[in-house]
């Protein structure tokens, strides 16, 4: 019975490939760090979401302890007024007036529980907690605002944080790698070459262990004058990622002036409110002062108190607006979640 075996082994390791290989090996690495800072940037999104949950939460939380300081001194104010008409010295009428103003901040309360625990509840699913879990709120979140940098700072601060300007610039440098490789596409590829053969054919050919080495050089004549879509492409990638860059810089100067500009009006608001708060406080203490030597009538200390509640909450909402615009800002200059 005849037989016949043949066995062939060939290997090529490149030496010269133009830099194809080395230009493809370090655009991949400058696009991965491009995909790395994307998630960073997307991070600080996160960061302020959250943030912007926590505000909900700390206003309904003020918003609750606030009305009820005020029940409790509407409630009071309801017990001497009681006393007062039993004793003949105020009308009945004007005891139902201030009864009814309690019972406007009963429903007042009720609404703004309900608001708490809608926004406790949405603070929990957001950290991924038990729907139960009750929060407390951290007064001092409101004592971080505006500092003394200007907006000039806050400028080159995003230029140099922002991580989707980090991204563009590494996308940028594997634009330019890849335009490299297309280049050296149209440079020869120069490689060691070795192979192996054994072959035993019976009444024709016998060949044992014959083993071959060399150096073998390959160009790809097409290359003359077929023209290189793939450096075109990649030409065409870095023009449209610099006009991109351009973009990204204007408006990110843009977005850090707006909200510079939010933020500093935020926090001059806290100083009107608190002026404010100053003047209601002690238009109510005149008020109440001129209601008890019966100068004024029940109807102006009931909106002098409604008054004094409102101012009260503007200037809490002024407060926990102005920390959320300060770190609005320093989410768009990139710092907010370091």
């Amino acid at each position: 019975m005849n037989q016949a075996a043949y066995g062939m082994a060939n290997f090529s390791l490149p030496l010269f490939a133009g830099g194809r290989i080395k230009f493809g090996i370090e655009s991949a690495k400058y696009l991965l760090e491009a995909a790395k800072l994307n998630a960073g940037s997307d991070k600080n999104a996160i960061v302020y979401n959250i943030t912007q949950a926590y505000v909900n939460l700390f206003k309904a939380s003020q918003m609750v302890g606030v009305i009820k300081e005020n029940l409790a001194v509407s409630q009071k104010r309801d017990s001497d007024f009681l006393n007062m008409e039993n004793n003949g010295i105020i009308a009945r009428n004007d005891r139902l007036k201030a009864q009814l103003q309690t019972s406007d901040i009963e429903l007042q309360l009720l609404e703004a529980e309900n608001n708490f625990n809608i926004a406790n509840v949405n603070m929990d699913l957001l950290l991924g907690l038990p729907e139960t879990t009750l929060l407390q709120v951290d007064s001092t979140f409101i004592n971080q605002q505006v500092d003394a940098r200007t907006f000039n700072d806050y400028e080159q601060l995003a230029l140099q944080n922002r991580k989707d300007m980090q991204a563009i610039e590494f996308q940028q440098k594997a634009a330019v790698l890849g335009t490299k490789a297309a280049k050296a596409e149209n440079l020869p590829t120069l490689a060691l070459t070795g192979g192996y053969v054994a072959a035993d054919i019976p009444k024709l050919l016998t060949i044992t262990n014959a083993v071959n080495a060399g150096v073998g050089i390959q160009y790809n004549l097409a290359n003359l004058w077929k023209s290189n879509a793939v450096l075109k492409q990649s030409k065409a990638r870095e023009t449209q990622l610099a006009a991109s860059q351009a973009l990204l810089v204007d408006d990110i100067r843009l977005s850090v002036n707006e909200d510079y500009q939010k933020a500093f009006v935020a926090k001059r608001k806290i100083e009107v409110y608190e002026k404010a708060l100053t003047q209601a406080a002690e238009n109510y203490r005149i008020t109440k002062n001129k209601f008890d030597n019966s100068l004024v009538t029940i109807t102006d200390l009931l909106d002098a108190n409604v008054a004094l509640l409102s101012t009260r909450i503007n200037v809490l909402n002024a407060r926990a607006d102005a920390a959320l615009a300060y770190r609005k800002l320093l989410q768009t200059t990139g710092i907010l979640y370091q």
